[in-house]
């Protein structure tokens, strides 16, 4: 994110409700990258928070130049430098109990690869949706650029970590969705990575 900043506290936002529901109005599944796509319905079931913008992340190199790419890596080795367009979930959360232990549960997440993923705001998303949030997987030098030209050694690791980065996620998030569907579960105030 080419805003990204460290992470703000949550505040009050009167108008929470209302830009939920027009985010979840306008989410169009179709647009997501295909790996994702259950874990953003997911997101769109949680009351305490919606997401705003994702991506899985991309790799080009060499004669592959879809910016959609959603393939693997090749197995060999090659010589010419990988572009990569991050990984990352933008999310707005509500300020209430479920939506501080959601919080929390992102804030986790890093522990991953603390070089490699990264909690924090987004500035452009704020000023529009207080109380946004991104998580992203990019090297950590890279950490406020969308694109980068990283090495194919790099680009495995990246590849690597973007994939545990997800699970993880989707796990958080299905566990999250369960209990959203199920009135009076106790809450889970925290995930094990």
């Amino acid at each position: 994110m080419e805003t990204f900043t460290e992470c703000k506290p949550l505040v009050d936002n009167p108008l929470y409700e209302e830009q939920r529901k027009e985010a979840i109005g306008q989410l169009d599944l179709g647009t997501i990258d295909a790996p994702i796509v259950d874990m953003i319905r997911n997101f769109a079931e949680l009351p305490y928070c919606f997401t705003l913008q994702s991506c899985c992340g991309h790799f080009l190199y060499g004669n592959q130049k879809n910016s959609r790419n959603i393939d693997p890596l090749p197995g060999s080795e090659i010589t010419a430098s990988v572009k990569y367009s991050i990984a990352y979930v933008a999310l707005c959360i509500h300020n209430s109990d479920r939506g501080r232990v959601l919080l929390e549960d992102l804030r986790a997440i890093p522990s991953i690869d603390p070089d490699f993923v990264q909690f924090g705001c987004a500035e452009w998303f704020w000023q529009k949706h207080v109380n946004s949030y991104v998580l992203q997987v990019e090297p950590l030098r890279h950490k406020t650029k969308d694109k980068v030209v990283i090495s194919f050694k790099e680009a495995l690791h990246i590849e690597e970590i973007r994939n545990e980065f997800f699970n993880v996620l989707k796990q958080m998030v299905e566990r999250r969705a369960i209990e959203a569907r199920i009135p009076g579960i106790p809450l889970v105030t925290s995930i094990e990575l």
